[in-house]
């Protein structure tokens, strides 16, 4: 029996190193097949010498990575594992965009759970906080099913509901005034495809990016649709939104239920679908957490912040 120890001076340092429930550590444990335990302040690795030296190579290239400041992720371990075995199966699910040298890859393990529902299912929800990776990975995967040419078309849609600001006195005419609510879906599309291929497509009807008003009566084969910000539909929208769909079409429906911005009373379209929906064969539901957010690290703490101050008011 071979035995290595790593020291992490910082409990800061330790938390960002095991992972959520030590997750990170179970992840090294099952893939190296070594024993990792953590005790006053250090990592012990124990167990047959090639598989502990790997071992603490990764652990130390991630524990370099923590004292930089970094958030470290699923990801981050499954590719220091992968660099390290030389095993490419445990990269995570490359997802394949126009950008020259743009690598997308789900983050962590909710958003490859996300990733892998949009591939196996027709129609998918994701519910998730800000941050998770919702609209971003339906935007990578739609692009993805566009470039592969499993489908001829994409159609990113957003209910334009007023979030305490009145559409009438906005400037300009109409689509001017919707362009603000469009704004994070074309955001995340020029990340992905070429401003000006994007405006070829859009000129093409390749690409559509409209408001959900905009969908009725209409019927979509061959497209790969995406309803962003689903908790501020109401159920009627939502009933007509899923019934746009074509034949060989694809829906992805995301939104946060914790922000609805409908009128008080008014129940949401997303989370009767999820009651009414959930038992049908070829519907994947997701739920993203708070550990699947991968913006700025403040963000987790700023969504735990905003959950847990109407808990200690109650208290």
């Amino acid at each position: 029996m071979y035995e290595a120890t790593i020291a992490l001076d910082e409990p800061q340092l330790a938390l960002s190193l095991l992972g959520t429930r030590d997750q990170h550590l179970k992840s090294i444990r099952h893939k190296l097949g070594v024993t990792v335990t953590h005790r006053d302040g250090q990592l012990r690795v124990s167990g047959d010498e090639v598989a502990v030296t790997k071992a603490t190579e990764i652990l130390e290239h991630l524990k370099s990575r923590a004292e930089r400041g970094s958030l470290l992720t699923e990801e981050d371990v499954s590719h220091a594992l992968a660099a390290a075995t030389g095993d490419e199966s445990l990269e995570p699910t490359k997802i394949d965009v126009f950008q020259v040298g743009r690598t997308i890859r789900p983050r962590t393990g909710g958003q490859l759970r996300y990733v892998q529902a949009i591939r196996e299912h027709d129609l998918v929800f994701s519910i998730g906080p800000a941050g998770s990776g919702k609209t971003y990975l339906a935007v990578a995967m739609a692009v993805e099913s566009l470039k592969m040419r499993r489908v001829r078309k994409i159609v990113l849609v957003r209910p334009a509901v007023e979030a305490g600001e009145s559409l009438g006195f906005l400037p300009g005419d109409l689509q001017a005034k919707i362009n603000p609510y469009l704004r994070p879906l074309m955001d995340a599309l020029h990340e992905m495809i070429d401003h000006d291929q994007i405006k070829q497509y859009m000129e093409m009807d390749v690409i559509e990016v409209l408001p959900l008003a905009y969908m009725r009566g209409r019927t979509l084969n061959e497209s790969f649709i995406i309803l962003d910000e689903g908790q501020n539909t109401t159920i009627p929208q939502m009933k007509m939104f899923l019934t746009r769909m074509g034949t060989d079409s694809k829906i992805v429906v995301s939104g946060d239920v914790t922000q609805t911005d409908l009128p008080p009373h008014a129940r949401s379209g997303l989370n009767d679908a999820l009651i009414r929906l959930k038992r049908i064969e070829g519907v994947g539901i997701v739920h993203l957490t708070k550990a699947d957010i991968v913006r700025h690290r403040l963000v987790q703490d700023i969504v735990r912040a905003y959950d847990e101050e109407p808990k200690k008011k109650r208290s």
